[in-house]
């Protein structure tokens, strides 16, 4: 069974970091892509990045965090790992990993792992 499970979430003053991290199961993880969603209370959920399959590497960022936020994978741990510098208040929100369709984030997601809670404080 395809499983993602994040973790690494917390409590963060405005300013500081935080790395996330989604250790993957249940299907091939170097030919597919991974992305990061986030979801604000009574939102819907929002892209935030993504990385490509192994042979791709390529990373899309969303216009609010980039600059901030990094995502990089590691093939040899089948996990994929948010960085995020410089948090805000409004970054705080559930943050999710997602299973791409296929070897770039463009094709979709099918699959959503729990979320992990950020909260950042002003």
């Amino acid at each position: 069974d395809v499983q993602l499970q994040a973790s690494g979430g917390g409590l963060v003053q405005a300013g500081g970091s935080l790395r996330l991290s989604c250790v993957a199961s249940g299907f091939d993880f170097d030919d597919i892509a991974i992305g990061w969603f986030r979801q604000f209370p009574g939102k819907g959920r929002e892209g935030v990045g993504c990385v490509g399959s192994e042979d791709i590497t390529a990373t899309w960022y969303s216009d609010s965090v980039k600059g901030r936020f990094t995502v990089a994978r590691d093939n040899a741990k089948d996990t994929v790992y948010l960085q995020m510098n410089n948090l805000r208040p409004e970054d705080t929100a559930v943050y999710y990993c997602a299973k791409g369709e296929g070897r770039w984030g463009g094709r979709g997601y099918d699959y959503f792992g729990q979320g992990t809670q950020v909260t950042v404080s002003s």
